[in-house]
């Protein structure tokens, strides 16, 4: 934590994320996956990884939690802030770029296969399915 004047803030934290999209049909879909704490739906996030730029970061995020590989944007197509869920009830203010990345594989494979649900929407289903309102203009944008 620090202080601004008499007030203590937390400190944010920040994450990378992708927004998995594809096009199915000749209209745009976002993948979401649930988290496995609370089973909402998000996006494939993480913290920053030592030696993976934040577009690498976000790309290897999609991977990890969803299977997917494909071209990520090399700029963040927006920001969103949520309350990271930490141990003992804890709770984290995290700021999270957000990276485009057009699905290009499923991999048959990956390290949280089994761990969440994955499932496409349509762009405006997409935004009505996740909580965070900055994340629901997000993806919106794709449109």
């Amino acid at each position: 934590m620090f202080w601004t004047g008499a007030v203590r803030m937390p400190v944010t934290k920040k994450q990378y994320a992708a927004l998995p999209w594809r096009y199915s049909g000749g209209a745009r879909e976002v993948l979401l996956i649930s988290s496995r704490d609370t089973g909402r739906w998000v996006i494939p996030k993480g913290w920053p990884v030592k030696g993976l730029s934040p577009a690498e970061t976000a790309a290897r995020e999609a991977y990890e939690e969803a299977g997917l590989g494909g071209q990520v944007s090399k700029k963040p197509i927006g920001e969103f802030e949520y309350g990271k869920r930490l141990g003992k009830g804890k709770v984290q203010p995290t700021r999270v770029e957000v990276f485009a990345l057009e699905q290009m594989i499923q991999h048959p494979d990956w390290p949280e296969q089994g761990q969440r649900k994955l499932q496409w929407f349509s762009v405006p289903d997409a935004a009505e399915a996740v909580e965070e309102p900055e994340l629901k203009a997000i993806i919106r944008k794709l449109r």
